[in-house]
């Protein structure tokens, strides 16, 4: 049984790990940075909606993730079946995923990927708070216990 499962979760994920650890070395730099800016332009009166910018590698990051393997929009469900209600909550989680909690893994990366697009802020609070880095971080780190290193 655990070699079907090493089997199916290297085949359906690890072309997609190798894909995005690319931007490993860019989120270690740009953890506990500010990841984005408030536009104040002008024409912004002060009853105006003011909203978010990101940098464009900010941007292609996360235009590559939502179109991934590793989105799930059921996401609120591994967050109400795993008891994960705040960002140590995750971290605890990230920390000690294993090959079986891949699934859980790509439900974190997906809150903040898909949530974004309608919540702009939760790119910058995940690029922030390492969220990304260490999702990848761990992913890259379980497909190479169970298989050869990464590229």
């Amino acid at each position: 049984m655990e070699k079907d499962l090493k089997e199916q979760v290297r085949s359906e994920y690890r072309e997609e790990v190798e894909k995005y650890i690319k931007y490993i070395p860019w989120l270690q730099q740009r953890a506990g940075a500010k990841a984005l800016s408030i536009y104040n332009g002008e024409g912004i009166g002060e009853h105006s909606v003011r909203f978010p910018v990101y940098d464009g590698a900010t941007l292609n990051f996360v235009k590559e993730l939502s179109n991934s393997k590793f989105m799930d929009r059921n996401y609120p469900y591994v967050y109400s079946r795993n008891g994960i209600r705040t960002v140590q909550d995750e971290k605890k989680m990230i920390k000690k995923a294993g090959i079986r909690d891949m699934g859980t893994l790509c439900g974190i990366l997906s809150k903040y990927v898909l949530g974004g697009m309608t919540k702009g802020v939760l790119w910058g609070v995940a690029v922030e708070e390492g969220i990304f880095l260490e999702i990848l971080l761990r992913m890259k780190e379980i497909m190479e216990f169970w298989d050869k290193p990464l590229a």
